[in-house]
């Protein structure tokens, strides 16, 4: 393999796939990334058995092949050089050169047979999303997905298609995020993934682009993929029955309180110094025209802040997670957000004129 690229294209290409590359890899063989030199295109892959990432960029190939190199020191290595052209010659199966203007350097890796194949793609049920709807469409559900949760399920969103509408679903415990858009898919397709949060924070940081490209999303049985354009990601699903969350979302009722999004934002962040840490409460006490919120810490004292609102029932008192209610209220998108609520005991539920729904579940009031 002998390939000739330019640095800038070879820094874009590795600021893709860096994140997919383990900390701590399982085998010493993803600690590396695959090289490949293959129709006038540099190709580099990375994998940690459960997220891989492909991503290619045009090059002045002189000799095809591949070879594995360690990631994060040839990454560093690149990040440094400064001349404009980078050589990146295997001059064995397992050892590259790699020559920029007056440095040379000479590089370990491994055997090309070693790294892990990707899976093939052609099996699969495909339909395209512009990237900027996928992109909030995942980005409006993942942040409510738990992080490390013993439920297996639940660090990962789930993506559900039926009747041509893809349904993505992050959810907690203690808080769930919905969101929907119709999909041109066969109608009679019919199916539930469940997406690991790594693959879904990848896909978003790839559909971090400026122009409305589709992206194209491939489905199968136990793998989802993403591509786009010279970028494709592909995940195995998490295995596990997604919990019923139907029964748990409040109906949406004619009758709303009506919620100005970044006056609440603003009081709310006030009053939640007043919280002892990151479980605990603010007390909501809706009275006829006004929400007032308070909070009381032992250390730090006591906090009150109040707002106007169109409530008009009897007094109703509930305490809500700050920074779960924060996190609704930042990914809402309306200058004012449609807010359900019956009692103290049941979840409230925040909405907007997108077809997000945001459910976040009561906790004691002290």
């Amino acid at each position: 393999m002998k390939v000739i690229i330019s640095r800038q294209e070879l820094v874009a290409l590795i600021s893709k796939i860096q994140n997919v590359v383990p900390s701590k890899p399982a085998i010493p063989i993803l600690a590396n990334v695959l090289i490949e030199a293959i129709d006038d295109q540099l190709i580099i892959s990375a994998t940690d058995l459960t997220v891989s990432m492909r991503a290619y960029a045009p090059a002045k190939v002189i000799e095809e092949g591949a070879i594995t190199l360690p990631a994060r020191k040839f990454f560093q290595l690149v990040r440094e050089l400064t001349a404009p052209q980078v050589e990146i010659h295997a001059i064995s199966p397992e050892i590259a050169t790699v020559n920029a203007g007056t440095s040379h350097f000479k590089v370990h890796g491994m055997h090309k047979s070693e790294f892990p194949s990707l899976p093939d793609l052609s099996e699969g049920t495909q339909f395209s999303l512009a990237s900027t709807a996928l992109k909030e469409l995942l980005s409006r559900s993942s942040f409510a997905a738990a992080r490390d949760d013993s439920r297996q399920v639940l660090n990962g969103i789930l993506l559900q298609n039926t009747n041509q509408m893809a349904t993505f679903i992050g959810t907690d415990g203690k808080r769930l995020a919905k969101i929907h858009c119709s999909v041109d898919l066969p109608p009679e397709f019919n199916g539930a993934h469940i997406v690991p949060l790594k693959a879904v924070e990848e896909v978003v940081r790839m559909l971090d682009v400026k122009e409305e490209e589709p992206a194209k999303i491939t489905l199968m049985a136990d793998k989802i993929a993403i591509e786009l354009k010279a970028t494709t990601l592909i995940s195995k699903l998490l295995s596990g029955q997604f919990p019923d969350v139907s029964r748990i979302i409040p109906k949406e009722k004619e009758q709303f309180i009506s919620l100005h999004r970044e006056e609440l934002m603003s009081l709310l962040r006030q009053v939640s110094l007043f919280t002892q840490d990151n479980s605990s409460s603010v007390r909501f006490s809706f009275t006829t025209g006004e929400l007032h919120l308070s909070a009381t810490s032992g250390e730090f004292g006591e906090g009150k802040v109040n707002m106007p609102v169109n409530y008009a029932g009897e007094k109703l008192e509930i305490a809500f997670n700050p920074v779960f209610f924060l996190d609704f209220l930042r990914h809402s998108k309306d200058e004012t957000v449609k807010f359900n609520i019956t009692d103290s005991y049941n979840p409230g539920l925040i909405t907007d004129s997108s077809t997000a729904q945001f459910v976040i579940m009561p906790m004691r009031l002290e």
